[in-house]
């Protein structure tokens, strides 16, 4: 079955650190610029239709074969693993921190 997109690009701010994280502007954002942080809301890419809302933690990082890095997450209520790209204005920091093993939830 293929994924249906849905831009969904609307700010927010992350219930894991706090920040005040802007839209992105060229696709959907769907994760903390700073601590990578992500909510289990879609079912589909864009469309907030999982009733789920447990917080995605990133647990690996790799380069992306297209640009930039495949983040994978897991739900930390319902176990679900979910990868997503990263967006260009990613902490390098936190995605390295994630890549090697170091990485700590706030």
């Amino acid at each position: 079955m293929d994924k249906i997109f849905q831009k969904n690009d609307d700010e927010f701010i992350c219930v894991n650190c706090g920040q005040h994280v802007s839209k992105l502007g060229y696709t959907s954002r769907d994760h903390c610029t700073k601590c990578l942080c992500s909510l289990h809301v879609d079912i589909n890419p864009g469309d907030r239709a999982n009733d789920c809302k447990g917080l995605l933690v990133p647990i690996a990082c790799e380069p992306s074969a297209k640009k930039g890095y495949v983040i994978t997450y897991k739900c930390e209520k319902c176990g679900k693993l979910h990868n997503n790209r990263s967006a260009e204005d990613d902490s390098k920091k936190t995605l390295f921190s994630v890549m090697n093993g170091t990485y700590k939830k706030n």
